[in-house]
């Protein structure tokens, strides 16, 4: 029998919290499959992941390979997954008991029915362990409840809003549809798990429970500012990729919601990317940052001129330089403060 879920769990140095999150998806039991993927660890992160397959070894796979970064890590699974649907689950975050077991009946139900989405969305726990706090990200405002949906069906993002890899469990043929594969050794490619295959989703549904753990406040991790400034060039190399993956004219073959969305993200991630370059100002970032906008241009002028121009986004490029760096820095900070990452 085919499994519902296939997890995948990209693990560098996880030793101190990997099990868990394993733990957690084991829960799934038969229904599920695990596939940890050892990304060239250090510690004892490969034993560990032996351990779980040589206990469950119709439940778990695990992958060894170099250290290629997160992304490859995602690629692995990807190429591994043998489910219905597909799921990245970070070795230091983990699932919720019951909003795994409500998310595999619900799609074993409509699996019988034969009406399986493309794209089942859910919620995530933000659990900040510097400041004791959660904070429950959900989409109530936007998303149908506990029904199937068309992008016609959504109801705006906010300039603030954009969904998170945390939220999606995709159907594994859609992304094998898609193409998409991530680039090595480089940070926040999350954006493009986000943005590319969902050119490919038409048909979606929306169950309002906590599915996903997300743990944030080490120090190393991706999200903390003072990383985010250093690898501000790894952010311009996602940006790119989500810029030239498609073109104007193949956004337009997309239903008016559908490509207002898709937009929409572009739009939210190249203000996030003008936060990690200027927050921490100089020249040769801003000289970084005039290249990548040369490749975005090259790739597709109409594209290009919608996203710089054509929004809310143009607004800090009209501020001298010393206000677009504070503007930047605001902007992010709210976001910040409403996701509690900061």
């Amino acid at each position: 029998m085919q499994k519902l879920i296939s997890f995948c769990v990209p693990s560098y140095n996880s030793e101190a919290y990997m099990e868990k999150c394993i733990n957690s998806l084991l829960v799934g039991g038969d229904k599920v499959e695990i596939i940890i993927v050892n990304d060239g660890s250090k510690d004892n992160t490969g034993a560990i992941a032996d351990s779980f397959k040589e206990k469950y070894p119709d439940i778990v796979k695990v992958v060894h390979k170099e250290n290629g970064g997160h992304g490859s890590g995602v690629n692995a699974g990807i190429r591994e997954a043998t489910g219905l649907y597909y799921k990245v689950v970070d070795s230091d975050d983990w699932a919720d008991e019951e909003g795994l077991l409500k998310l595999l009946a619900t799609i074993e139900k409509h699996k019988e029915e034969d009406t399986l989405p493309d794209l089942y969305l859910v919620n995530y726990l933000f659990e900040n362990v510097a400041e004791n706090a959660t904070f429950l990200q959900d989409f109530k405002r936007q998303f149908p409840v506990d029904k199937f949906f068309t992008w016609k069906d959504i109801k705006p993002f906010r300039p603030d809003e954009y969904l998170m890899m945390h939220a999606l469990v995709y159907k594994l043929s859609v992304l094998k549809e898609s193409g998409m594969v991530l680039p090595e050794k480089t940070f926040y490619v999350d954006n493009l798990f986000t943005f590319t295959p969902m050119y490919w989703v038409k048909s979606m549904y929306y169950l309002d429970l906590t599915f996903y753990h997300y743990f944030i406040g080490r120090q190393d991790q991706s999200v903390n500012i003072n990383n985010m400034v250093k690898r501000y060039d790894q952010q311009l190399r996602v940006m790119l990729g989500m810029s030239t993956a498609f073109t104007m004219d193949d956004l337009n073959k997309l239903d008016k919601a559908h490509r207002k969305y898709m937009i929409h993200d572009l739009v939210a991630k190249s203000f996030l990317t003008l936060f990690f370059v200027i927050a921490d100002y100089n020249k040769q970032k801003l000289a970084d940052y005039d290249e990548y906008f040369k490749a975005f241009k090259a790739h597709d002028k109409k594209l290009y001129r919608k996203i710089r121009f054509g929004s809310l986004f143009i607004l800090p490029f009209l501020l001298i330089r010393p206000l677009r760096r504070s503007a930047a820095i605001f902007g992010y900070k709210q976001v910040c403060k409403k996701t509690k990452w900061g």
